[in-house]
């Protein structure tokens, strides 16, 4: 059950925060900003590459590098081919995780290596591997880890993550915010050197702006009736959430936002993109998870019995309303099934910086699920 009465005491979510994840979202700009520096102290910035590499690879533990390589795939397009190298292992321990390289890889590739601990024995192996096909290595990591100094060995190129002093207080959770940006900031920076996508540091400035903007709507003071992101955690409340996209950058931001809900707050959700959600979720829609596939819920004991789960369509767009769009057949289908839809539209600005804004919104709303849900 959501506490909403938590949603508007600041002091409460606080108390409510023992993972810092209020605190990473409102400090994404900053982390922007950051490892934005770092990027540069580490020569980023003064890097002239012979040519775009034949194919990205990024490994890395967790959500945070399952992101990444989402979002960096989508920005870069079909221009160089990007791949998570997924890990295998016994456990989701960073002693027990392993990486490999496919066999094609050479010297015309580039690894792109993203963790928040910076442990894992297997990412300094991969190091190694690539060293060994004369592949192109570049580290994400916390400073003096144990892969710093594999990489650093290897001959590649390090990055130190961007991280603040309450990090060190609760084991990082693979979507918080503050993770996500502070690892994928100085990629960008890496793969506008090299040519495979566009992210200059003007761009990155804007991304860090328009989160600082996002900050100041959606931060814990604002109360939950001008406030977005709380709106958004207040609807999902005993919902199902099915995460419809549509527009080429607001596919990485729905997908990220299932799986932070699933892992910040518990909360299963189906994401797919339109328009083939609508063919892909018709039946769900049409069955008993529908508003109004239960006629006796009028009837429920408000007080002992709990609410069945029904599900709530929300729809992320990352262009404006108007030419080709499947929106109005996405909410005729919705509500045609007595379905509520929640809509976010970032405002008008650059590729990188409306997909910020999404990915922002609905971040502060996981953390908003999460910390009410468990008062």
């Amino acid at each position: 059950m959501l506490d909403e009465s938590l949603l508007d005491s600041p002091e409460g979510l606080s108390e409510a925060d023992h993972r810092g994840l209020l605190r990473g979202a409102a400090e994404a700009g900053a982390r922007v900003r950051t490892a934005a520096r770092h990027s540069a102290e580490a020569g980023i910035n003064d890097l002239k590459p012979d040519g775009r590499p034949r194919a990205v690879l990024i490994a890395g533990p967790g959500a945070a590098a399952t992101h990444a390589a989402d979002l960096i795939g989508t920005l870069a397009g079909a221009g160089s081919p990007v791949t998570r190298l997924a890990p295998t292992g016994v456990a989701p321990a960073a002693g027990a995780l392993r990486w490999e390289l496919p066999g094609w890889v050479g010297s015309v590739d580039l690894l792109l290596i993203t963790t928040p601990d910076g442990t894992e024995p297997g990412l300094s192996l991969l190091a190694e591997q690539a060293y060994r096909r004369g592949c192109n290595v570049v580290a994400v990591a916390p400073s003096r880890s144990p892969l710093a100094d594999a990489v650093n060995g290897s001959h590649g190129l390090f990055v130190p993550m961007a991280t603040a002093p309450y990090d060190q207080d609760e084991p990082l959770a693979a979507s918080a915010p503050g993770v996500l940006w502070a690892l994928l900031t100085p990629l960008l920076a890496l793969l506008d050197r090299t040519g495979v996508l566009a992210a200059p540091p003007d761009a990155l400035g804007k991304v860090a702006d328009r989160l600082d903007a996002v900050a100041e709507r959606c931060g814990p003071v604002i109360a939950t009736y001008s406030n977005p992101a709380k709106t958004l955690a207040a609807e999902l409340a005993d919902a199902l959430p099915i995460v419809w996209t549509e527009g080429v950058s607001a596919g990485p931001a729905g997908r990220r936002f299932a799986a932070a809900l699933a892992e910040l707050s518990g909360t299963p959700a189906v994401v797919a993109e339109l328009p083939e959600a609508l063919a892909a979720h018709s039946a769900l829609l049409a069955g008993p998870l529908a508003a109004s596939a239960d006629p006796d819920d009028f009837f429920r004991d408000r007080v002992e019995e709990p609410p069945a789960l029904h599900a709530r369509v929300v729809l992320l767009r990352d262009r404006p309303i108007g030419g080709l769009t499947a929106a109005p057949g996405a909410r005729d289908l919705a509500l045609s099934h007595d379905t509520p839809i929640s809509e976010l539209e970032p405002e008008e600005g650059g590729e990188l910086e409306t997909l910020a804004e999404l990915i922002a919104i609905t971040d502060f709303a996981a953390v908003y699920l999460a910390l009410a849900s468990r008062a």
